[in-house]
């Protein structure tokens, strides 16, 4: 599980960090009351965030929060999840 869950942080810090290609981490950070050392971290695949601050970002970037779900979904893939198969 402690892999899922590393891919999917560096698939969503990937996917955050593609849509604010233009915007400094600086103002949206300030837009939304989140610490740039958390954002940064974030756009690196080391922090797990709460859906609550994913919306707040997604605000931010003029997006959809399905956008970004929807995204890390195709590039995880079909297959991806928590659940392990027991034998």
């Amino acid at each position: 599980m402690k892999e899922q869950k590393q891919k999917l942080q560096k698939t969503l810090g990937e996917v955050i960090k593609n849509y604010r290609l233009n915007k400094s981490i600086s103002k949206l950070s300030n837009e939304i009351d989140l610490s740039k050392s958390i954002w940064s971290e974030l756009e690196k695949g080391g922090k797990d965030i709460q859906f609550s601050t994913l919306w707040r970002i997604a605000e931010a970037l003029d997006v959809r929060p399905s956008a970004i779900l929807k995204e890390i979904e195709t590039r995880v893939g079909k297959d991806f999840s928590f659940i392990e198969e027991k034998s």
